[in-house]
């Protein structure tokens, strides 16, 4: 079992991955919450345990970031210890909620009984401004209009929404929905982002899919 402890304080995180690493985890850990996010987006992880004051990104907003790709178990282990604060928590996705200071016998039955629920679903369902897909039924809409996608048109958008914000490049975009290396001759993956505007993009507002000149693509939500 793999656990990514998400702490900047340095003893709590050596605390934390000498214990857990004692009861026969594997652990990862990242001291603040841009490392945090990059290691929960490129690795996958049993479980994660998050503190909520950590620089870069605080925990709330790596949660949010998480819960955007991934079903993963959250614990939060933090010295933020009001009802709101708790409540908050759940609210956003997290799975359990502990305050510091703590037992570390009472941590390790948490962790245990997380892990006990099983693997985490995979994200059924993406939705960003008007744009809606569901994993399980292939349906995808646009301001309430039902859009038909090729299965390529929809592995294209699948990728795009789970990775939103990230710039994908050609290569990361191929190896994805056509399980192929990419050949710089070949201009595959632009036409496939172009056919894919046309449906649902180009007719609504705002757009969606953005070109990153000499990167690769992305989808979000300009600001």
């Amino acid at each position: 079992m793999r656990i990514l402890v998400v702490e900047d304080e340095p003893k709590a995180a050596d605390y934390l991955r000498k214990g857990l690493g004692e009861s026969g985890y594997l652990v990862e850990v990242a001291h603040n919450g841009l490392d945090g996010q990059f290691l929960s987006q490129e690795s996958d992880f049993d479980l994660i345990i998050l503190d909520v004051m950590l620089p870069g990104l605080d925990g709330w907003q790596l949660l949010r970031s998480i819960r955007r790709k991934s079903a993963v178990p959250v614990l939060f282990l933090t010295a933020r210890d009001s009802v709101d604060d708790r409540v908050k928590g759940l609210e956003l996705g997290a799975d359990d909620y502990l305050v510091k200071p703590f037992s570390y016998a009472e941590l390790l039955a948490r962790v245990r009984t997380l892990l006990r629920r099983g693997p985490p679903r995979e994200v059924e369902l993406f939705r960003v401004a008007d744009l809606q897909l569901e994993v399980l039924s292939r349906r995808v809409t646009r301001g309430g209009d039902r859009i038909t996608l090729t299965n390529q048109e929809f592995s294209l958008l699948h990728l795009l929404l789970a990775r939103e914000g990230e710039v994908l490049s050609r290569p990361q975009i191929a190896s994805h929905v056509w399980q192929m290396n990419f050949d710089s001759d070949t201009n595959v993956v632009d036409v496939a982002i172009r056919r894919l505007r046309a449906k649902i993009d180009d007719p609504y507002a705002p757009k969606l899919i953005h070109t990153v000149r000499g990167m690769g693509y992305k989808l979000e939500v300009a600001e």
